[in-house]
């Protein structure tokens, strides 16, 4: 199971946020860039090459590039806020 973090409010008050966790896709390291060209190493996902607290952790075991590189992904849901302003209700 992914961990999960507290919903947070946004800086409008009309949504909270709860993100589910972050993947890392495919890399987009243009390798060919120094001789003007374009290519991609058709990586397809970032795999870490050491545990997770550790340098090689950020290295993709795959292409050996930094997981910088890789596309990110972030899973989250979009709830819509259900407090009411006091406001409106005072006169």
């Amino acid at each position: 199971m992914r961990p999960q973090a507290e919903p947070k409010k946004v800086s409008n008050g009309s949504f909270v946020k709860k993100d589910r966790g972050v993947r890392y896709r495919e890399c987009r390291k243009n390798h060919a860039a120094n001789i003007g060209g374009y290519a991609v190493d058709g990586c397809r996902e970032f795999m870490a090459s050491g545990e997770e607290g550790t340098s090689a952790a950020l290295k993709c075991a795959a292409c050996n590039c930094h997981r910088n590189f890789h596309k990110r992904e972030v899973e989250s849901d979009d709830w819509p806020c259900d407090y009411s302003s006091d406001s409106a209700t005072r006169k």
